[in-house]
């Protein structure tokens, strides 16, 4: 496979989940990341352009995780065409559902930057980090990244 060959990469069985799956991950946690910053005390004068930086890297998580479903369950029906879930690959994607509801809960709980933020998302946001973290372990396994298919 020549790896310049865009219509193989874009016809792939698998290959748009694989790519457009790093982008939820990285922007929830870059988010939470920034949100954690604008409580730390040394930052108190930049705690509202990190809480608006938060708001808005949430925000692209939560419409990026919407494909990376998708494009998750298409996978599932091209590769396997359709056939019920076993397995390592049942718990990853049980798993992938409940990280994505929990972006979106994280989104919906700092829609409104502007406000005080409740101190109960941060034990959401720390459990939706490990989550997503234990999704994507088990995706790497069910790739080959992180041991034999």
């Amino acid at each position: 496979m020549d790896p310049f060959d865009i219509k193989s990469a874009l016809l792939a069985k698998h290959a748009q989940h694989v790519v457009l799956i790093h982008f939820p991950i990285a922007l929830l946690i870059i988010g939470i990341a920034f949100d954690f910053l604008a409580l730390w005390k040394p930052l108190a004068r930049q705690s509202r352009d990190l809480a608006v930086a938060a708001y808005y890297n949430l925000t692209v998580a939560a419409l990026s995780a919407v494909p990376a479903v998708i494009t998750g369950v298409l996978a599932w029906q091209l590769q396997l065409g359709g056939e019920s879930l076993k397995g390592t690959l049942r718990l990853h994607l049980m798993l992938g559902i409940v990280s994505t509801l929990l972006i979106w809960l994280v989104w919906w709980v700092h829609r409104h930057p502007e406000r005080t933020l409740p101190a109960y998302r941060l034990p959401i946001e720390v459990m939706a980090v490990c989550l997503i973290a234990l999704t994507g372990h088990l995706g790497g396994f069910l790739s080959g990244v992180n041991g034999a298919n």
